[in-house]
């Protein structure tokens, strides 16, 4: 039985590596511990300015940013899991055929801009990676699972059907465009800001199937346990760069909390681990079919 440092497997070019059970990227998305950087790749999304005016403009946004997350996650995790994927992926594309305007700054998008789309794509590429570096076992991942996963989350990105122009041809380049767009191209936009001031202030609101007398009692305990998530996965140059403020002691207690993660999920196994998850997306999915979000044009 082979383990994380004796797999050998050659890696497949990006956009030639097939999704299915034995892939790296199934392994990864189709773990609970996947859902966990998922606000900080929403709010990754969001500081980028054409993305963010284009989420502001969705009815009740600001109200309840997190229902976007509800309604989103579970059809983009179908389109790597459902045997339907690709046909998945083009109906997401197509909800963004009128989705254009003028952002914050005045400048014009529309959201099949190539680097528009690129960029949340991106988002959930690095979530992957993010997701095995903070919460699975110290490698976890060999430099050929990487290679690997990079490729795979590309052949996810085929699977949208729109431009591959932006698209780095490998690992390496992917962790270079992404830095780069970090430093120079996210601003802390108002769709940002509300949502890091209701993550500190209020928490999470509504989650599909659990009861709100729930969430209200949990409120507490979820509005710093949600912080600490969304905020400490973050890459650290992007909180620096944006003025996010992060003591060091909520840095110790993101470590001590990401150690227990990776300590309580040891035993639970892949199989359990996997169906757990992904009928946990169908029911949401299910739960929010008829709130999902629809384009909102504007000239």
């Amino acid at each position: 039985m082979t383990t994380p440092e004796t797999r050998t497997s050659a890696v497949p070019p990006a956009g030639n590596a097939a999704l299915g059970p034995e892939s790296v990227l199934w392994r990864v998305a189709g773990d609970l511990r996947a859902a966990i950087p998922g606000g900080a790749t929403g709010l990754l999304q969001l500081m980028y300015p054409p993305l963010g005016t284009a989420v502001a403009e969705e009815s009740g946004f600001f109200d309840d940013p997190f229902g976007r997350i509800w309604r989103s996650v579970p059809q983009i995790w179908a389109t790597i899991f459902e045997p339907d994927g690709a046909e998945r992926g083009r109906r997401i594309r197509d909800l963004h055929l009128d989705i254009k305007g003028v952002d914050s700054a005045g400048r014009r998008f529309h959201a099949l801009d190539p680097e528009t789309f690129w960029w949340a794509h991106a988002t959930f590429t690095w979530h992957m990676f993010r997701t095995a570096e903070l919460f699975f076992p110290a490698r976890a991942l060999t430099p050929a699972d990487r290679e690997r996963l990079y490729a795979e989350t590309v052949t996810w990105y085929e699977r949208y059907g729109v431009s591959m122009r932006p698209v780095p041809p490998d690992y390496r380049s992917f962790q270079d465009a992404f830095d780069t767009f970090c430093a120079e191209r996210l601003e802390m936009t108002p769709p940002a800001a509300r949502c890091i001031e209701i993550a500190r202030t209020d928490g999470i609101g509504a989650v599909p199937f659990v009861p709100s007398f729930a969430i209200r009692m949990g409120r507490p305990v979820l509005r710093r346990l949600g912080t600490r998530i969304a905020i400490g996965c973050l890459p650290a140059p992007v909180r620096e760069r944006l003025g996010i403020e992060w003591s060091a002691a909520e840095q110790r207690g993101f470590d001590r909390m990401a150690t227990r993660i990776r300590i309580m999920t040891r035993p639970l196994p892949r199989r359990v681990n996997q169906r757990t998850l992904l009928t946990s997306m169908r029911v949401i999915g299910a739960k929010t079919r008829g709130e999902r979000y629809r384009p909102h044009r504007t000239e």
